[in-house]
């Protein structure tokens, strides 16, 4: 197998070196997202955090009774509302282009 060399193409204005290296806008902190993408990101995790927190309960203490709570307004549809609507704000943040 032949080796291939690689030849250092020399500039005489120094700028010129640099110019091509040069980036703009928020890529120059060398981070995929902006600051209000992490936000969002948070945002969404707390509301999917709260979503499961309020999942939690309802149970009775004696296994031969029965409890109703389980069946209440907070479980069966504020929850599930919280939890979808977290996980929308996270697509949402990790779709998001960050402002030039």
């Amino acid at each position: 197998m032949a080796k291939k060399s690689v030849q250092k193409k020399e500039t005489k204005n120094p700028s010129e070196a640099t110019e091509k290296y040069k980036v703009t806008g928020s890529e120059s902190t060398g981070f995929a997202f902006d600051r209000q993408n992490y936000k969002l990101l948070f945002i969404g995790l707390f509301l999917i955090l709260v979503g499961f927190i309020l999942m939690i309960g309802g149970g009775s203490d004696d296994p031969n009774k029965f409890s109703e709570d389980i069946f209440n307004f907070r479980r069966l549809t504020l929850a599930p509302i919280l939890i979808l609507a977290g996980y929308v704000v996270e697509i949402f943040a990790i779709m998001k282009k960050p402002k030039d």
